[in-house]
């Protein structure tokens, strides 16, 4: 379930939150809502986590560390299968088109060299 989570939330910061595909401010209510929607969806399952330094304490505190794997497996997994999957759909990215874009330039191609 944590890396079913984890991809997900990935999957939306990387789609709304990250350079050409910034958003503004919509983007932090996109990736709000999918962590409130994991959480009343996965908590009663596996406390949805998403995050290995959240699940840390609680063990940390009962000194019971036998599930936290879990917790830090689940997480790394997800994440990782995310960015392949982004880098499958959406290619590299970066560059300066992408800077550009992401600063907000509507027309971010190279111009051309006019003919003489």
């Amino acid at each position: 379930m944590e890396v079913v989570l984890t991809f997900g939330l990935v999957s939306v910061i990387l789609g709304t939150a990250s350079g050409a595909q910034n958003i503004g401010i919509i983007g932090a209510l996109g990736v709000g809502g999918y962590i409130a929607l994991a959480g009343l969806w996965a908590s009663p399952l596996s406390g949805a986590s998403m995050n290995p330094t959240r699940s840390f304490a609680p063990d940390l505190v009962a000194n019971d560390f036998t599930s936290y794997w879990v917790y830090l497996a689940g997480p790394l997994l997800g994440a990782a299968l995310a960015v392949v999957g982004a880098y499958i759909l959406r290619g590299r990215g970066g560059g300066l088109a992408g800077s550009q874009a992401a600063q907000g330039a509507l027309f971010t191609e190279p111009k051309k060299p006019d003919k003489a």
